[in-house]
């Protein structure tokens, strides 16, 4: 394919075309990782838009900002160009068939037969450039008494399970986790099938249907999960018992100021000489009940109880100042998102990065997971404005004149 060199961009991606016809989260996350590592996204929307552009509020949250900007469509678009075309059109067609020719990647995430009534499904494509790389992004798989079936984020977390894995027990109502963890890790799976798929084209010379679901994975998200249900005879889930552990050293405590510390020291005869010690609770060492901890085999509330009390001497800092300089154990302070900017860990390794926002400013934004030592990943875009690349694409790539962008304006096929 012919490269398309993007300013600033060095990914490991650095050469691949994408088109991103996509909406909501679940499809334009994956294109959207696709544009961390460098590929050069061309964002396809209707005339009207993504309906994540009208989106007011996302987890409790308004999402609108200054200049007619929405931090949901932000998020989920960063790293784009982008183009409004009517698909409903031949012209608008015609357009993104021209693009297809030079594409590596095609991304769609409508419910079965919208594709293919608007021409823009795989066997249609894949005439057009056989090596091209199709990526569908389902609620609940291509097959099946489903398949067909429109999904949403909470619905890929009830239908997988997440939602009763989320849930402790005795709650009045099963819990869904926040901020559409199902949509992420969609995209997360379809960019790494995708990325999977260009390396398969490479080796053996050809293009392929590449399909996701929130059903599959949200599964895979809870793969351990999944498998010890299977393979331990059907039995559910366990949700942990702050008050009785089967292993007090893996645990959340509470500190006199609140907050909590979660504990994961799981091998027990290694670290409770020092978890004991550091804790100021060496009378704890052979407490009876330490054998049958020991042994993973059961709790013991009053031993709990009594490291419980501990706890609420100091706070959380406190107690990690204390356990920084006496013990080797595994255990972390427990969060909100909201803190993650002040984290220092966060700060060191760049994991929130700044951006020079054309409408926003200087903003923060979530960096790319991954760490290159030599094709770094980055943020070299803010998400396109709609339609705000249909003439350059149209003129510079595709080979229109100003006449071809008249004609097809006044024919309603782009913006």
């Amino acid at each position: 394919m012919t490269e398309q060199p993007i300013k600033g961009v060095d990914g490991p991606l650095k050469g691949i075309k994408v088109l991103d016809w996509t909406m909501w989260q679940f499809g334009p996350v994956s294109a959207s990782m696709l544009g961390d590592m460098g590929a050069d996204v061309i964002k396809i929307e209707s005339l009207d838009g993504d309906i994540g552009r009208a989106l007011a509020r996302m987890s409790g949250r308004f999402t609108t900002l200054e200049g007619d900007r929405n931090a949901y469509f932000e998020t989920c678009n960063r790293n784009k160009r982008g183009i409004a075309v009517d698909l409903k059109t031949e012209e608008g067609r015609q357009v993104v068939y021209k693009l297809v020719e030079q594409a590596d990647v095609f991304i769609e995430n409508f419910r079965q037969g919208v594709p293919e009534r608007l021409g823009m499904d795989y066997e249609t494509l894949k005439k057009i450039n056989p090596k091209l790389i199709y990526g569908s992004a389902s609620g609940y798989g291509p097959v099946g008494p489903d398949s067909a079936r429109p999904s949403l984020d909470g619905c890929g977390q009830a239908r997988a399970g997440l939602m009763m894995s989320a849930t402790p027990p005795g709650a009045e109502y099963p819990g869904r986790v926040a901020a559409a963890p199902s949509d992420q890790i969609g995209g997360i799976t379809l960019c790494l099938g995708i990325v999977s798929a260009l390396v398969a084209r490479d080796r053996l010379g050809v293009g392929q249907r590449v399909e996701v679901s929130h059903l599959s994975s949200t599964m895979w998200l809870q793969g351990l999960a999944v498998g010890l249900d299977l393979l331990s005879g059907g039995s559910p889930t366990g949700h942990m018992d702050p008050k009785n552990p089967i292993n007090p050293m893996v645990n959340l405590y509470e500190c006199k100021d609140g907050r909590w510390i979660q504990f994961m020291s799981g091998q027990f005869t290694r670290y409770w000489p020092q978890f004991v010690e550091a804790m100021g609770l060496e009378d704890l060492l052979h407490h009876p009940d330490a054998e049958i901890a020991a042994g993973m085999a059961a709790g013991s509330p009053e031993l709990t109880a009594k490291i419980a009390e501990r706890f609420k001497e100091k706070t959380a800092d406190e107690w990690i100042e204390v356990l920084n300089q006496s013990a080797d154990l595994i255990y972390a302070k427990v969060q909100s998102v909201s803190e993650l900017k002040d984290d220092p860990q966060v700060i060191a390794n760049n994991y929130i990065t700044d951006f020079e926002h054309p409408v926003l400013g200087k903003i923060q934004v979530c960096n790319f997971p991954v760490a290159f030592s030599e094709t770094p990943a980055g943020i070299w875009k803010e998400a396109p404005e709609l339609g705000q690349d249909t003439e350059i694409v149209l003129i510079d790539e595709l080979g229109y004149d100003w006449d071809d962008i008249e004609r097809l304006q006044e024919a309603n096929a782009i913006l």
